[in-house]
C-alpha cells in the first residue's frame, strides 16, 4: 500500500494541494530494498544542495534518513520511494517569503522484473534549471504522452542545435566499441549515472553526441534509480542492439555496488 506522509505524518489534504496549485520545489527518488539504497549520500546531497539553490534552507539529512526508514516495510521487499521538499505555506503572490521546507515522503512498488527496452524519439526540449531536479515536470510529460501516441514510449531531449542531453525522466548512455559515452551538455547529474560512471573499469568519455549522428554507436541505454540501466532498442530511425553484450557487463557493474543502510 502506497504512503503518503508530510513531515512524519498522514498527509493533510491541504498542505498537500498546496504543492500542486504553487508546483515548486525539488524531490530525488530512490529504490529501496532490504533497507539499503544504492548512492544514498548522493541522493542526500542533491536534496540539500537543491534545497539551498530553491529556498536558501538547510536539510537535516539524519532527518530526511529518519522520514524514509518511517515507510519502509517490515520484509525488506523493492520500493520506490520520493522525497519532495516544498513549502506548503509559500503563495504564487510572494514566493521570496522565508521558506520553511518540509519533507513529503511518497512510495509505491518497485519493478522486479526487467523492463523491456525503449523505443524513443527525439524532441527539442530544455528543461528548466536543468542542472536541479525540481518539480516542473509538465513539458516532460507532455512530450512523453505525445512520444507515446506517436508509437515511441518516451522522449529523448537535444537542444536546439540537435545534440542529445538527457531523457524525459533518465540519463542517457551510448557504446562505441567498449567506450562509454556521456552526451555533453545542460542535464540533470544523475546517480544511477554516477554510480556506473565509477563502477566501469573500461573507457568513458563525455562528449557531444548529435542525434543525426547516432548510428556511430552500437547500443545505447537509459538510466534512473527506480529501474538502473534500461537498453534502448532505438531512437527515432536508428536502431540499437538492446542484448548487446557490453550492456550486460554494465548492468553487473551497477549491481554489484554496494547498497548504503537508510
Amino acid at each position: 500500500m502506497a504512503e503518503i506522509e508530510i513531515d512524519g505524518v498522514p498527509a493533510d489534504p491541504a498542505r498537500l494541494a498546496a504543492l500542486g496549485l504553487l508546483n515548486y520545489g525539488h524531490f530525488t527518488t530512490l529504490r529501496v530494498e532490504a533497507g539499503g539504497v544504492r548512492g544514498l549520500e548522493l541522493h542526500l546531497d542533491r536534496l540539500v544542495r537543491d534545497c539551498r539553490a530553491l529556498f536558501a534552507a538547510e536539510l537535516d539529512r539524519a532527518l530526511i534518513r529518519e522520514r524514509i526508514r518511517a515507510v519502509l516495510p517490515a520484509d525488506g521487499e523493492p520500493l520506490i520511494v520520493r522525497v519532495t521538499v516544498y513549502d506548503p505555506a509559500l503563495g504564487l503572490e510572494r514566493p521570496a517569503a522565508p521558506a520553511t521546507p518540509a519533507l513529503l515522503v511518497t512510495t509505491r512498488p518497485a519493478a522486479t522484473a526487467a523492463p523491456a527496452p525503449l523505443r524513443v524519439r527525439t524532441v527539442a526540449h530544455r528543461r528548466e534549471l536543468p542542472e536541479l531536479k525540481h518539480v516542473g515536470l509538465f513539458g516532460l510529460v507532455h512530450h512523453r504522452r505525445a512520444a507515446q501516441l506517436a508509437g515511441y514510449d518516451d522522449a529523448l531531449l537535444t537542444d536546439d542545435a540537435g545534440l542529445v542531453t538527457e531523457g524525459a525522466t533518465w540519463n542517457v548512455g551510448f557504446l562505441a566499441g567498449n567506450r562509454l559515452v556521456r552526451p555533453a551538455g545542460p542535464s540533470l547529474p544523475g546517480v544511477t549515472e554516477a554510480l556506473l560512471a565509477g563502477a566501469y573499469g573500461g573507457p568513458q568519455s563525455r562528449e557531444p553526441v548529435r542525434a543525426a549522428e547516432l548510428a556511430r554507436f552500437d547500443a545505447a541505454f537509459a538510466l534512473n534509480a527506480g529501474v538502473g540501466l534500461r537498453p534502448l532498442a532505438a531512437v527515432d530511425g536508428t536502431a540499437f542492439d538492446p542484448a548487446h553484450p557490453l550492456l550486460a557487463e554494465l548492468r553487473a557493474a551497477y549491481l554489484a555496488v554496494a547498497a548504503d543502510p537508510v
